[in-house]
């Protein structure tokens, strides 16, 4: 029986199918050492990494130099381990399968409630992902799809997340400062994305009031699991005339509810945090 080891290493089988047409050989390798450096507690170097899935050392560096400027990899001395996105990434496939199965009758009972459309979305990287919509019954709706990446710094989501998640990291998310005004009301200076963290803390919602879109106000609000860590956003979307800015406060206070509910079924007190930052 091969070991754990050798069973990653082993080289992938051609397969029959018609899409073998279609793989890219050295994205393929790429995954492949990924797995290799999983199935493994120790480091490796390159040209071990090489040997052992028989690829040639100059591709092999050239892979491995790839991935460590993406992140996926780190360099210990002369070897290298999974890199730290591997985590976030991992995190938000268990979050975006576990929360999203959690959120869907929640979703549904918030979009019953306020008749508008209502998403879930978790953080991916430097993005917001959304995973769950609950479209509301009017022909005109303005939600983006499952599956959608949206900018942290103009989207109700990417704000919640920026206001309890990322707050210390804006440097590093933020370092060039050159983010996209996709409306005359996006915010695109660090010293406005603080204004916004800080705004978004003190009443417990972010809004994104038609910065990714013009005519389209969301408002979304943190959810967290059990330790506390923010690990879910749930946001409405709606036309400025269905949206206007009297309905915020109402609003508001039906999607905190919707999410401190799915906080409690994911394991959270609200006595684990201070009730100023939620």
């Amino acid at each position: 029986m091969p070991t754990r080891s050798s069973a990653a290493a082993s080289p992938t089988p051609a397969s029959n199918s018609s899409q073998e047409r279609y793989v890219i050989p050295n994205l393929r390798n790429a995954c492949r050492i990924l797995k290799l450096l999983g199935s493994t507690t120790d480091g490796l170097k390159a040209a071990d990494i090489g040997r052992r899935l028989s690829i040639p050392v100059t591709t092999t560096l050239r892979i491995m130099t790839t991935l460590h400027l993406e992140g996926l990899v780190r360099k210990n001395g002369t070897e290298f381990e999974l890199g730290p996105v591997l985590i976030q990434l991992g995190n938000a496939s268990l979050a975006g399968t576990e929360i999203r199965t959690a959120a869907l009758p929640v979703l549904e009972k918030l979009t019953g409630q306020i008749d508008e459309t209502c998403h879930l979305a978790i953080p991916c990287d430097n993005r917001s992902l959304i995973v769950a919509v609950q479209d509301s019954p009017h022909p005109l709706r303005a939600a983006s799809r499952p599956g959608f990446l949206a900018e942290l710094h103009c989207s109700s989501t990417g704000k919640t997340f920026l206001a309890f998640l990322h707050q210390a990291r804006l440097a590093e998310l933020f370092p060039g400062m050159t983010l996209t005004k996709r409306t005359a009301h996006t915010h695109t200076t660090l010293s406005e994305i603080r204004r916004e963290i800080e705004l978004t803390r003190k009443r417990g919602y972010s809004l994104d009031d038609e910065e990714f879109h013009l005519g389209v106000r969301c408002l979304a609000v943190p959810v967290f699991a059990s330790d506390g860590t923010c690990v879910a956003a749930i946001g409405i979307t709606a036309a400025t005339v269905r949206f206007p800015k009297e309905r915020i406060p109402a609003m508001a206070a039906d999607v905190k509810a919707a999410a401190a509910e799915l906080s409690r079924l994911l394991g959270y007190s609200t006595q684990q945090r201070e009730p100023a930052k939620y």
